[in-house]
């Protein structure tokens, strides 16, 4: 079961929460790991993103950091450490990768939409984990890069996310040379929504969260599935399954007070339903 305390605010430890006005702005606050998904870290996001999926407050979330690294990525010296136990590592390695896996698609499947707010350096699962957002704004001192080549460790799991949003030889260019790319480079592959000066990152940020908070929150939770389930089937698939989730659509409350709203020229009062 979701922790009920889940989405209390929090002023210390490694992820810090605070939710105002239907946004839940979640930062990861590790200095010392640079924010890396350790598994105190995969832990605590799941958790609170799950207590977000059903709180009605909750109606966008931002995802930021504090200090000079959004997410480093795993944390190698965890890693490091399992490799004393009697198989190698190899039932800690599967643990972590499955965490790491249900919180990326938590993320995806997540009926609120979810923001990444990207100030620093975001490598390896930490790219990822940008990627895995629904939208993501850097500052344009933010740099990104899938550098496992670099020590041995093809980054395979951050490749799932990172050739969903980018062109196969866009993410593959950053994968077998694992450079670091600018923030300016990351928006014109698609990787980021856009970049930022680095002194209006978090108002911009929380600015398209408050726009997305204010529209049916039952709309926006369809609209992020259909989008999500159209986009890996055939053409001719996906207009049937998108016709059928038009006509379930219409058929909602929100959807007939939208449009008379519309008609109306008057403001909507959304239910939710």
């Amino acid at each position: 079961m979701t922790d009920p305390t889940a989405l209390d605010q929090t002023t210390d430890g490694i992820l810090l929460s605070e939710l105002s006005d239907g946004v839940l702005r979640l930062t990861l606050n590790d200095h010392k790991r640079r924010n890396a998904l350790s598994d105190e870290m995969l832990a605590q996001l799941s958790a609170v993103l799950a207590a977000a999926a059903i709180d009605d407050a909750v109606r966008a979330i931002v995802i930021a950091a504090n200090g000079p690294a959004f997410c480093a990525g795993h944390d190698l010296k965890q890693i490091t450490a399992a490799r004393t136990a009697d198989d190698a590592g190899r039932a800690d390695f599967e643990r972590l990768f499955a965490c790491c896996a249900e919180l990326m698609q938590a993320i995806v499947n997540h009926p609120k939409a979810v923001i990444a707010e990207v100030a620093g350096v975001a490598t390896a699962a930490g790219c990822q984990l940008v990627a895995s957002c629904d939208l993501a704004l850097a500052a344009d001192t933010a740099r990104f890069a899938t550098p496992g080549v670099n020590i041995g460790l093809f980054c395979s799991t951050p490749m799932v996310a990172l050739s969903r949003n980018v062109t196969h030889k866009h993410a593959m260019e950053m994968l077998l040379t694992g450079d670091m790319i600018a923030a300016a480079r990351a928006e014109q592959i698609g990787l980021i929504n856009r970049m930022v000066n680095a002194s209006q990152l978090t108002e911009q940020s929380m600015a398209i969260a408050s726009q997305i908070a204010s529209k049916s929150q039952m709309t926006v939770a369809l609209g992020k599935r259909a989008f999500y389930q159209q986009a890996s089937m055939p053409l001719a698939s996906a207009y049937d399954y998108a016709s059928e989730v038009m006509v379930g659509n219409l058929l909602k409350q929100d959807a007939e007070e939208g449009i008379d709203a519309f008609i109306g020229k008057r403001p909507a009062h959304w239910r939710d339903q």
